[in-house]
């Protein structure tokens, strides 16, 4: 009855203390049961031992030891043993609020305990801001509510407890749905909970949500394919550029030997239609693939929208409202003029075509920050400031499907013959060359706004210059000797061509190292050479260079089928150098050659 007693003390004392023993999987303690030094105003107050069986819930295993070393007897020796004990109690204790507070300020993460029936025992505040079960809502039940339908419906969460409870832990991913039925990708790590051999008091389950990390994996592969795609539009581009040159120079030859009238003069200016149509496809690959020619300067941006509005609103038609948003203190840009506008008028003719029983465009620029959180969210984008230009209609809107093509080139949710599926490519393409970028914001019956984000600049915006737009006839020719340097035959026969009927002497090779040995046995002068910039193995800059230094005077002009920027670096060309564009006419070429005739060398 007193050894009643005294386990009777001592266990209110432990209590009060605040100590936390952890039990064996037996429940019980057999033997030398225990001693504990018990801690009163700071200072030892007595010492139990006690045999035979005693509940192992009230002692730790770990005092058997101290118990067995003490005795009845053997107080004294005990003490500094079960001093030490109960300190490591004490931190064990301090030890477990610790992790506490550290998994339930994981934010991120969601830590859900389980007992060994799979119901949801606790969960720290990452796993209600993950899937918005308030505790009450959610302690008790299975964890399989978590779960996506199809792996409910499967038995995965039956699956996963027998997986983790074989191996000890088990790391997948799965399907996992939110309070309000919404579904995202999860990583989801569980780890069975054991006493020493025994069998599974509970589990453990980390969750991390993928849908951030998804999104910025799927951006990337985005960037990629249409890198990739641009890369192949920028070179079809360029091939483009070598036959329309040919089939546009020859139509026109051809056109010109009959009078006005004549049948194959008409059949001749069907061709030149449908060839300029194809410059027209030519040219918004190249945009596409950042390959076009920009003349870029600091602009106002508010002022290009206004030069561009009448021409809008002739696009859009009378049933569709147009509204302009222009910030008064919208900053300055540097970009071409003419590219802004065409990428303006894509976007406008593209809400126009969402809106078919009409409705409303807005226009609008501002200025903006973008900073580190935009940033992780796009992580292409560089952080900065930005000039603003939105585009949004109120039409029918577009899926997840569409909104993941909707940049690439030829992809076109219209009817056939309605639209060649280059509009929002051309745009695409455009910001990019412009070191830029554009979003797009969409779902079905809400409308789209696409915003494209120029970088800012500071300076006075340029004036716009106006351009003649009546061709230079080209003067009557002399006897000039010309060296033509061309790698694609057909565009070298229709140069050649078109300059011996203008009565001009023609070298032709078909590259560098053939005009070469072309100069160095031509015993007459050399008044031009006109070369092809890109060619294999020697380019037209390292041809020119070495030709002028064995003919001082000799004047050059370059063609390509290229941009101008991939043009100079690609062929290493001074930037002073004149350069003709393919596709060019007869007309064009033969007005190119004149001027460059006519000065300094």
């Amino acid at each position: 009855m007193a050894s009643a007693i005294l386990l009777a003390s001592l266990a209110i004392q432990l209590i009060g203390a605040g100590l936390a023993l952890r039990v064996p999987a037996s429940g019980r303690i057999r033997g030398w049961a225990a001693a504990a030094w018990v801690f009163l105003a700071g200072r030892s107050a007595a010492i139990l031992a006690m045999p035979g069986t005693v509940p192992a819930n009230l002692f730790a295993e770990s005092f058997l030891l101290v118990a067995a070393i003490a005795g009845c007897s053997g107080q004294a020796f005990a003490i500094p043993y079960l001093r030490t004990i109960v300190q490591a109690g004490v931190r064990h204790r301090e030890s477990e609020d610790r992790l506490r507070t550290i998994v339930e300020g994981t934010k991120d993460y969601a830590f859900i305990a389980l007992d060994a029936e799979g119901c949801v025992a606790d969960w720290n505040t990452g796993a209600r801001r993950m899937f918005g079960y308030e505790p009450g809502e959610i302690l008790g039940r299975s964890v399989s509510v978590l779960m996506a339908p199809e792996e409910r419906s499967a038995g995965r969460s039956r699956e996963r407890v027998r997986a983790a409870s074989s191996a000890g832990r088990l790391a997948e991913q799965g399907w996992l749905t939110r309070r309000d039925g919404s579904r995202f990708r999860g990583d989801v790590v569980t780890t069975v909970l054991r006493d020493d051999a025994g069998p599974p008091r509970g589990f453990a389950l980390f969750v991390h949500d993928l849908t951030e990390r998804i999104g910025l994996e799927q951006q990337l592969l985005q960037a990629q394919k249409m890198e990739a795609v641009g890369r192949l539009a920028g070179g079809i581009a360029h091939d483009f550029n070598n036959l329309l040159t040919v089939i546009t120079g020859y139509a026109q030859m051809l056109a010109l030997r009959h009078p006005p009238g004549h049948p194959d003069r008409h059949r001749m200016e069907e061709i030149l239609r449908a060839a300029d149509r194809a410059t027209g496809l030519t040219r918004q690959l190249l945009a596409f693939g950042r390959k076009q020619a920009v003349q870029p300067k600091v602009l106002d941006l508010n002022a290009v929208v206004v030069d561009v509005e009448r021409m809008l609103r002739r696009l859009i038609g009378e049933d569709i409202e147009l509204v302009t948003d222009l910030h008064p203190e919208t900053g300055r840009i540097l970009a071409d003029a003419g590219q802004v506008e065409q990428a303006i008028m894509n976007l406008v003719v593209n809400a126009r075509d969402a809106l078919p029983r009409g409705g409303r465009i807005r226009v609008g620029t501002s200025n903006t920050d973008l900073d580190e959180a935009f940033v992780a969210r796009h992580p292409f984008v560089k952080p900065g400031p930005y000039v603003r230009l939105e585009v949004e209609d109120n039409g029918h809107g577009m899926d997840a499907a569409t909104l993941s093509h909707v940049f690439e080139p030829f992809f076109t949710t219209k009817e056939p013959g309605r639209g060649t599926g280059l509009g929002l490519a051309t745009v695409y393409g455009i910001v990019k060359q412009h070191n830029g970028y554009v979003l797009v914001e969409s779902a079905p019956g809400r409308g789209s706004v696409f915003r494209i984000y120029f970088p800012r600049v500071w300076g006075r915006a340029e004036t716009r210059a106006v351009v003649p737009t009546s061709a230079e006839p080209a003067s009557a020719p002399s006897a000039e000797t010309i060296l033509l340097v061309e790698d694609d035959a057909s565009v070298r026969a229709f140069a050649r061509d078109v300059l011996r009927e203008a009565g001009y002497q023609v070298l032709e090779a078909e590259g560098g190292e053939e005009a070469i040995r072309i100069v160095g046995n031509h015993t007459g002068p050399i008044h031009l050479l006109l070369t092809d910039s890109v060619m294999p193995r020697m380019g037209g800059g390292d041809l020119a260079r070495s030709l002028s230094a064995q003919r001082p005077g000799l004047r050059v002009l370059y063609m390509s089928g290229h941009t101008e920027s991939d043009t100079v670096r690609r062929g290493d060309l001074d930037r002073k150098a004149p350069i003709l564009y393919k596709p060019f006419t007869p007309s064009d070429l033969l007005r190119w050659v004149r001027q460059a005739l006519s000065s300094a060398a």
